[in-house]
């Protein structure tokens, strides 16, 4: 048993959040029966807390060199510029689809059930929330914005995680050298080398993902309040059946029906990183562990190196369902009246606010200060999602990540039946 646990990085992580449960749950029966406001200067704690530290400030340091590396390498690899359009455009279509119907899933429920009842009291901001202006929602505004993430200095977006940033430069210096230079140049060798390098860095860092999970878990064990689910429950219920409707119906049979794959294969293959992306609700610092599983699922290295990076960027599912969600349920709750012209709004914004969005915890909010203006929602309703974000958070950040290997697998097929045509 020890063995098979020792083997399987899925099991480590099962037996690590358990472990990390039980721990928790003793502690706040026996050693803290009136609290555990006092844990945090525990030793012992803060100590524990060093795994989780550690394993994110670890990938921190790599992500956005492995992202540049990685796209680099597969731009080069693919050895002509019609054949680079071809498998972006692929990518960029498929994404666009499943995030469509994530939209349209969370919009079509949510007006097909009865309205929820109007506020009869505003929900106070937290202390430290900023709101963005109304001339935000403009589509110059968005443009404007999305333009100030990616055209930045690439060192400088490196250091600062700003991955969209980090994904157009791979693009515009792979482009440029798969133009400039023969394909069997050094220059390509070495980016491999490099590359693998990382690869085989990141590897060793995985390894300590097990102590991440068992940290993290046990910090939310000791430290979660239902107290804040009171008054949101169903509505948090509502958008936790819709994600894992998505997440294990929509993008499993879409899987199924373009790939063939088996969908006991599937979840095999990518329950470790659907773990991480759960614990951490962060899908850049997932990314290492999806590149690997999805070659393990037998992705060419070519594709995923291209299509996983771009959709740690842009394919967020999750987050833009939660945002057509979260939209009807304020405006309703704000006594806004949602017209056709509102409803376009919503599914509009909610595709392009999730495009560019942090892959970070709770990354989404300034997305959907977007969404809530461009329908006429008062801002201020941003406070009621505060309340519940972050546990929502962790199960699609999960789908996002489900969302990018399933696209990898898709895009690979597709190119391998070309290939053979």
């Amino acid at each position: 048993m020890w063995n098979k646990i020792r083997g399987s990085l899925p099991l480590q992580l099962v037996f690590a959040a358990g472990a990390a449960w039980i721990l928790a749950s003793g502690l706040t029966h026996f050693v803290y029966p009136n609290g555990t406001a006092e844990i945090d200067q525990q030793a012992w704690y803060q100590f524990l807390m060093l795994g989780k530290t550690v394993y994110i400030g670890l990938l921190k340091m790599v992500v956005g060199v492995m992202v540049m590396l990685s796209l680099i390498e597969g731009i080069s690899n693919i050895g002509a510029i019609a054949k680079l359009k071809t498998l972006g455009g692929r990518t960029l279509a498929f994404y666009t689809f499943t995030t469509m119907i994530a939209v349209s899933l969370g919009l079509g429920a949510s007006l097909l059930l009865p309205a929820w009842q109007p506020l009869t009291q505003a929900v106070p901001l937290a202390e430290g929330t900023r709101l963005i202006g109304e001339q935000a929602a403009s589509g110059g505004a968005i443009a404007t914005k999305l333009l100030n993430m990616a055209l930045v200095n690439p060192v400088a977006a490196i250091a600062d995680g700003n991955l969209l940033a980090v994904v157009v430069f791979s693009f515009m210096l792979g482009i440029s050298l798969l133009s400039a230079l023969p394909e069997k140049h050094p220059l390509f060798e070495v980016i491999n080398g490099l590359n693998k390098g990382i690869n085989t860095m990141v590897g060793g860092i995985i390894r300590l993902s097990p102590l991440a999970i068992f940290a993290i878990v046990l910090e939310f064990s000791l430290k979660g309040s239902t107290a804040l689910f009171s008054q949101l429950a169903l509505f948090a219920l509502l958008v936790f059946a819709l994600t894992m409707l998505h997440g294990l119906v929509v993008l499993p049979s879409l899987a199924k029906l373009l790939t063939g794959i088996k969908i006991s294969t599937l979840f095999k293959g990518i329950s470790a990183p659907l773990a991480m992306a759960f614990a951490t609700s962060s899908s850049a610092a997932t990314l290492p562990l999806s590149m690997r599983s999805a070659q393990d699922l037998g992705v060419s290295p070519t594709t995923s190196s291209m299509v996983l990076p771009l959709g740690s960027v842009m394919n967020m599912d999750g987050t833009a369902l939660f945002e057509g969600v979260a939209a009807v349920f304020l405006a309703q709750l704000f006594g806004v009246d949602l017209t056709t012209t509102g409803i376009v709004m919503i599914f509009i914004m909610a595709m392009v606010s999730s495009i560019g969005a942090p892959g970070m915890p709770s990354g989404s909010m300034s997305g959907m200060q977007l969404v809530l203006l461009a329908a006429g929602i008062p801002l201020e309703a941003i406070a009621i999602l505060l309340i519940i974000e972050r546990p929502l958070d962790t199960f699609r950040t999960a789908v996002n990540v489900e969302g990018d290997i399933i696209a990898a697998l898709v895009v690979d097929k597709w190119q391998r039946s070309e290939g053979n045509n």
